[in-house]
């Protein structure tokens, strides 16, 4: 593997190197015969779509995948990682996009976290532990106080005192997963300032990120996965945002596969039924702005963290909005409650269907639950339940086509079918779906769709909001790209491929 990429970087030899790493999950093909390089004092970008491979082969390099086939390289020995203790010992730490602090810990404890200096009568060292830290993070070059609670910092900030305890542990590579998602302008150019820095100190760093045009501006080089190989590795300076996005969906071919490529046909002479103005949660959603017709499936894609859970939420009364407007048939409303949104006729399925479902309780129940006031105020009417869900079944084609079995017993996609069912019964004036189709099999999918276009044909309007650019192009009438919590860009009518979505977001 000492080849065009070592040349191209004078010739360094790896400092982490994978030769023909394959691995398999069941009978599923994660990975198949991938060679990786890593050099010392590099950022190296890590990109390819949902699936392609990046999380898998990072997970070896972290110690959490133990069972793979190929071998694994550190300074030119060959290791077997057994957890992510033995990769902080070989001098790898990782930053997951979800991070692992303890908002209620001061910053200096979130840095210590388990390894907290102390006295010579086994209590923990505060002052010690305070002036380190405050040496740690300051050579970072940031001012922070030591003794600040981690939940009041912003999560730039947050996220760069989780770097520090990396650092504090001795890691010489650093793998970071998705770091700029949630990030604002301001802080992304601060964090690209501190992973400079720790470049020119000799450390490597590896760089995931869906967001292209952060890879291209802070990597020395990227590599491309898809399909769970590797397409490409290149030297940034020689790649285009369009180079990458052609590696990342293969496009060379002219083949066109069902949800890669789209007609839009977005109506301006529907009626707005809901309008979206200038909307911002203070954290992740900022200035976001949309609106919702009837009889029409508006699409919202973006990457994970560009805010289209917390829009969806807020859009159902889960989380409040700081500022802009929402106005439902031209009038101004403020949804405080989820029971204020579905009273006027705002309906959710969420992307995770256990927020919303009861897997204990028989499937009658499920569909039931949001229409028990209009069958009954004081008793319980099984019958009548059972009844209304059967007709939910036969429609959906949901199976086994049982009213009394546990949901849990169900899959996925019937169990997305009954999330569905619950808000037929009486028609929703809006209906907001997040990852309608995640992790269901194609036939399911196909059931999903064919369901939310009945709906959508009978005048709800419906807001489908995914980071899956297939689902967003198989069911979307016109388009709204997220990025980053404000819109991208927007498409409305012609055609659209997957690598415009890409492009945009």
């Amino acid at each position: 593997m000492a080849d065009q990429s070592q040349q191209a970087s004078g010739g360094a030899e790896p400092l982490l190197e994978l030769s023909n790493v394959s691995k398999h999950f069941g009978g599923v093909m994660a990975l198949q015969n991938v060679d990786f390089t890593l050099l010392p004092g590099e950022i190296h970008g890590l990109v390819g779509e949902n699936g392609a491979g990046k999380s898998t082969t990072m997970k070896i390099i972290a110690g959490v995948h133990t069972d793979f086939d190929g071998t694994m390289r550190i300074k030119g020995r060959e290791v077997r990682l057994r957890s992510a203790r033995d990769a902080l010992a070989n001098s790898i730490g990782m930053v997951h996009q979800e991070l692992s602090i303890v908002p209620d810990l001061s910053v200096a404890e979130n840095v210590f976290l388990g390894n907290q200096p102390l006295t010579s009568i086994g209590t923990v060292d505060w002052g010690r532990m305070n002036r380190e830290a405050k040496q740690l993070i300051a050579s970072l070059g940031l001012d922070i106080d030591p003794t600040t609670t981690m939940g009041s910092l912003p999560v730039g900030l947050q996220q760069l005192v989780e770097l520090s305890r990396v650092l504090f542990s001795g890691a010489q590579i650093i793998i970071l997963d998705e770091p700029t998602s949630a990030l604002s302008p301001p802080e992304v150019k601060q964090l690209f300032e501190v992973l400079r820095r720790l470049r020119a100190e000799g450390r490597s760093i590896v760089f995931i990120s869906h967001f292209l045009d952060d890879v291209l501006d802070i990597s020395d080089r990227v590599t491309v996965f898809r399909n769970g190989k590797k397409v490409i590795t290149e030297q940034t300076k020689n790649l285009t945002k369009d180079s990458v996005i052609a590696h990342m969906i293969g496009r060379g071919s002219k083949d066109m596969h069902m949800g890669e490529a789209a007609e839009l046909t977005g109506d301006d002479a529907k009626p707005v039924v809901l309008s979206v103005s200038g909307v911002s949660d203070g954290k992740n959603l900022r200035d976001f702005s949309i609106e919702l017709r009837a009889g029409e499936i508006a699409g919202v894609y973006g990457f994970m963290g560009s805010g289209q859970i917390e829009l969806a939420r807020a859009l159902f009364g889960k989380v409040p909005l700081r500022r802009g407007s929402v106005s439902l048939d031209g009038k101004p409303v403020r949804f405080r409650s989820t029971a204020a949104a579905r009273a006027k006729g705002i309906a959710f399925v969420p992307e995770n269907r256990r927020m919303m479902l009861f897997r204990q309780e028989p499937v009658y129940k499920n569909v039931s639950i949001s229409i028990l006031e209009r069958i009954h105020r004081m008793w319980l009417k099984p019958r009548t339940e059972k009844r209304i869900t059967e007709g939910h079944i036969k429609d959906l084609q949901i199976r086994p086509p049982r009213t009394a079995i546990p949901l849990g017993s169900l899959s996925g996609g019937n169990q997305q079918k009954v999330a569905l069912a619950k808000w037929l019964t009486h028609l929703p004036r809006v209906l907001i779906l997040s990852e309608p189709t995640r992790g269901m099999d194609v036939g399911a999918k196909e059931d999903v769709i064919r369901i939310v276009k009945s709906l959508r044909d009978k005048g709800v309007a419906i807001l489908v909001l995914s980071t899956e650019p297939e689902t967003i192009l198989t069911l979307a009438d016109r388009v709204t790209v997220i990025r980053k919590g404000t819109v991208a860009r927007e498409f409305a009518t012609g055609h659209i491929e997957k690598a415009d979505l890409l492009a945009a977001a």
